[in-house]
């Protein structure tokens, strides 16, 4: 059975300048535009947390030190 999707008004908006572009140049600067912007993002959320001391140096040091691969059986 085929499930359908409904788009929100923000993937509209997107789909509506994609329709618009007539190069995969186009599109690739579109993407990376949008990359840059939740980057950004990112970073500004970083800086908050960290400026309101829910993030630390220790917290860096615990993530770098975290073992967090899959762990692997090997048949024999």
């Amino acid at each position: 059975m085929e499930q359908r999707t409904i788009l929100n008004d923000a993937q509209l908006g997107i789909l509506r300048l994609l329709s618009r572009m007539t190069r995969v140049e186009q599109v690739e600067e579109l993407r990376q535009v949008i990359s840059n912007y939740y980057a950004q993002k990112a970073t500004e959320e970083m800086d908050r947390l960290w400026d309101n001391g829910e993030w630390s140096e220790e917290k860096n040091e615990g993530i770098l030190k975290e073992h967090l691969r899959t762990p692997y059986k090997y048949a024999q």
